[in-house]
């Protein structure tokens, strides 16, 4: 079987039938990229192991695998953000592993505590913001919450998980009576009602509906590297950006991350994947492909993410920023960050 052909439209019963062929391996992913074909075609091509996907978003993977329990066929959870992964582990779906190249290579606050879920790659969440506009752009994520920014500022939904882990790491570097200052602070400086994706933050600074707004580095990196619809070129030379908290916790980072299924019935074979993402072939595409950082120290960058610059990255631990999530949800029901 292709891997680049291997996109499952079977059945759950379909897919046990063969789960524990020599040779397989079965991934639940919540990456929703194209670029990532290329990681599983040379995971294959390295081993002979055929990966067979199913794909969508990572809560309702979460209850697939808890609905169908001892007879699932998943090896392999695959999702973005912290709190997703720390979800699975609540719910059961994920299992301890023995990986000494995973404890290697993966820093320790990129890991669960309990081996149950690994980070692969990162993206900083950054402050971009018109230069025609903001002669002085907010230095840090606390900055943003200045009234002297009211009316400018772009910003995703409450709902949305990096929405919730930012305030989670605000909770865990500042506090909580501080992070909700800063939400009710936020909230007062928005431009509009929160609204989109990342990339419509980026869009409402080319439109004018917003001078600052906040973005995941991949989405403006991958508009350096190919056309992205609403950013030409001519626009992202008048969007400048910062690095949050250089002289204080660093930029905030999520986590795209996996861990090996709690049936999961070829076990070898899923830590096979899973060290093979954390080695230096796999880690260099995760930029080249997706424009995101290695989360393995010392891995290079493509020119799209180089191009950003150098900067200092919040090291707070990942199962920290997760088991603050509901603390930030609460936050933002109490302040009215829709």
């Amino acid at each position: 079987m292709n891997t680049k052909t291997s996109i499952l439209a079977l059945t759950v019963a379909a897919i046990a039938t063969t789960a524990a062929a020599e040779g397989e391996l079965n991934l639940y992913s919540s990456r929703h990229y194209d670029t990532d074909e290329r990681l599983y075609s040379d995971f294959t091509e390295a081993t002979g192991i055929t990966i067979n996907r199913i794909e969508g978003k990572a809560d309702e993977l979460i209850e697939r695998m808890k609905a169908e329990g001892v007879n699932s066929p998943a090896d392999i959870l695959l999702t973005v953000d912290t709190s997703r992964l720390e979800r699975a582990k609540d719910a059961g779906v994920l299992q301890s592993i023995d990986s000494d190249v995973l404890e290697a290579r993966v820093p320790a606050y990129l890991q669960d505590e309990d081996n149950q879920w690994f980070g692969f790659s990162q993206r900083a969440r950054i402050i971009f913001y018109d230069k025609a506009d903001v002669t002085n752009p907010p230095k840090s994520y606390v900055d943003l919450a200045d009234p002297a920014y009211e009316g400018l500022v772009c910003h995703r939904s409450s709902t949305n998980v990096y929405s919730q882990t930012l305030l989670a790491s605000v909770i865990a570097n500042h506090g909580e009576e501080a992070a909700k200052s800063w939400a009710e602070g936020v909230v007062n400086n928005f431009a509009r009602d929160p609204q989109g994706g990342d990339t419509d933050q980026l869009r409402g600074l080319v439109s004018g509906e917003c001078d600052i707004s906040i973005s995941n580095t991949y989405y403006f990196a991958r508009a350096v590297r190919k056309d992205v619809d609403g950013l030409p070129a001519d626009a992202r030379a008048n969007i400048g950006w910062v690095f949050p908290a250089q002289d204080a916790e660093g930029a905030h980072m999520n986590l795209s991350g996996g861990g090996v299924a709690a049936n999961a019935p070829n076990k070898d074979n899923a830590i096979k994947f899973m060290e093979y993402l954390a080695s230096d072939q796999a880690q260099q595409y995760f930029s080249a492909g997706n424009d995101e950082y290695p989360a393995v120290p010392g891995v290079g960058i493509s020119a799209s993410v180089a191009s950003l610059g150098m900067f200092k990255p919040d090291d707070l631990d990942a199962t920290t920023i997760a088991n603050n999530v509901p603390k930030a949800q609460k936050i933002f029901n109490e302040v009215g960050w829709k």
